[in-house]
């Protein structure tokens, strides 16, 4: 690959394709290099460091079901519903991850062990968005909660297990969709108004 055309995102792909091919342990910038068919100095051009490309390539993985979430964030329609969808999404999303490339899900709960900010960051970004459902449904009267953004914490921290890769091993266990159903059920019912009065956020 002539040097001009080498861009981040192939270098993240190529990246991805040798962690996948040799592990977190194993995979060196040498190894993204000869993938591309460049010198590891060309790598270096774009990501200063290993520690650098390792983080950029963790950053993208994650941003994977950060972009697929934010979709539902922005739709039209009722807060509850897009909850209710953004939770069965997130829990999709990550189900599916685990399951479906158990070696490269391993690879990148190797390097997320070595990337905190960049967990932080997804963290954040993903409590932004359900913050934005939850103050929708604060203004249409069908959530009431005096802080969006604690309570959207709360939820977060509170589905945890259906999100959190510790808990991977629990995700192919037959009874593990009505676990989340039930949970999820009673999340949205927590976060109705009490019937005397409509939600008022302060």
């Amino acid at each position: 690959m002539p040097p001009e055309s080498l861009t981040p995102e192939r270098i993240l792909e190529a990246t991805e394709e040798v962690l996948r091919r040799y592990g977190p342990a194993k995979a060196t910038v040498v190894d993204v290099a000869r993938a591309l068919g460049v010198s590891h100095g060309s790598v270096y051009r774009h990501f200063r460091t290993k520690t650098a490309l390792r983080e950029a390539v963790t950053a993208r993985w994650l941003d994977r079901t950060s972009q697929q979430l934010s979709g539902i964030v922005t739709e039209q329609g009722p807060a509850a519903e897009r909850l209710d969808r953004w939770l069965t999404a997130l829990f999709e999303a990550k189900r599916h991850k685990a399951g479906d490339d158990p070696e490269l899900f391993a690879t990148y709960m190797a390097l997320i062990g070595e990337s905190g900010g960049v967990v932080d960051r997804h963290v954040t970004d993903l409590e932004s968005q359900l913050t934005r459902i939850i103050e929708d449904g604060v203004d249409e009267g069908t959530f009431q909660t005096p802080s969006p953004a604690v309570t959207a914490r709360a939820v977060f921290d509170a589905t945890g297990r259906f999100h959190d890769p510790c808990y991977a091993a629990e995700w192919s266990r037959p009874e593990i969709t009505a676990d989340f159903e039930a949970v999820r059920d009673l999340v949205l019912r927590g976060l109705r108004p009490a019937p005397t009065g409509r939600a008022d956020r302060t």
